[in-house]
């Protein structure tokens, strides 16, 4: 069983600092990207990405700064924050746990492709929706897309995929072509007497699910259902979906 997240972006840059270098799968892209991103100026990056002034400030200099040699690296899993990730709740995994993180959870990125938890990579800020021109196309989809999907087609090896990512991410894999069976949890809430996805909890929840996997080392997605937590419960599955309420 493979599973899939979104980034975040907010990052915690409190985390320790690796002092090694980058050692993503798909480091080659990256340095494409950002020779393309250090010709931006900021105002560039502003309107490119619907950014602050100073995000934008911040994401210029980090754009400048990133190169392969940088020794100030960190953990992917450690340096994302959110909804998502605090769900997950890294502090409490042992070290079986962290393997088993390491070996099936994927994290789908603008700028790195696909990471796992312990790959090192420096702070940044490039969603998969951003409409960067590059030699592939108008966006981020054109640039990723027959790289990633290949890339998880080959990892899955006719395992399961468990799609707990947004769908501005999922969608670069092309997962209506993914030879393995795809399933994706949706958790929605009732509200004013109808059920909604209200994306605070839902982040939420995809992260909860996470831990409910790597904690109990799920193989199953059968096993997924069992998940109960923050009120959450299994209430239907139709064509690859399966639907939590609370």
């Amino acid at each position: 069983m493979k599973i899939i997240i979104s980034p975040a972006k907010k990052l915690d840059t409190s985390v320790k600092v690796h002092n090694s270098k980058m050692n993503t799968s798909f480091l080659g892209e990256s340095k494409k990207l950002i020779q393309i991103l250090k010709g931006k100026s900021i105002l560039e990056l502003k309107d490119l990405m619907d950014l602050s002034d100073n995000l934008a400030k911040l994401n210029w200099q980090r754009f400048q700064h990133w190169d392969i040699s940088n020794m100030n690296t960190y953990k992917a899993l450690e340096l994302f924050d959110g909804a998502v990730y605090e769900g997950i709740n890294l502090k409490n995994f042992n070290k079986s746990d962290n393997n088993f993180a390491q070996n099936n959870l994927r994290i789908l990125s603008g700028l790195y492709g696909v990471l796992k938890p312990n790959d090192l990579i420096l702070p940044y800020r490039l969603e998969m929706g951003t409409k960067l021109k590059t030699i592939k196309g108008n966006n981020l989809y054109m640039f990723w897309q027959d790289k990633l999907h290949q890339n998880i087609e080959e990892e899955l090896n006719k395992e399961v995929l468990i799609n707990l990512a947004s769908n501005e991410y999922s969608k670069v894999l092309n997962l209506n072509k993914i030879k393995s069976e795809v399933i994706t949890p949706v958790f929605k809430d009732y509200k004013n007497g109808k059920l909604k996805v209200v994306s605070f909890y839902a982040k939420r929840a995809r992260g909860e699910m996470v831990n409910f996997i790597i904690k109990n080392k799920i193989t199953s997605y059968e096993d997924l259902k069992l998940f109960k937590n923050n009120g959450y419960v299994f209430s239907d599955e139709n064509n690859g979906s399966i639907l939590f309420i609370r």
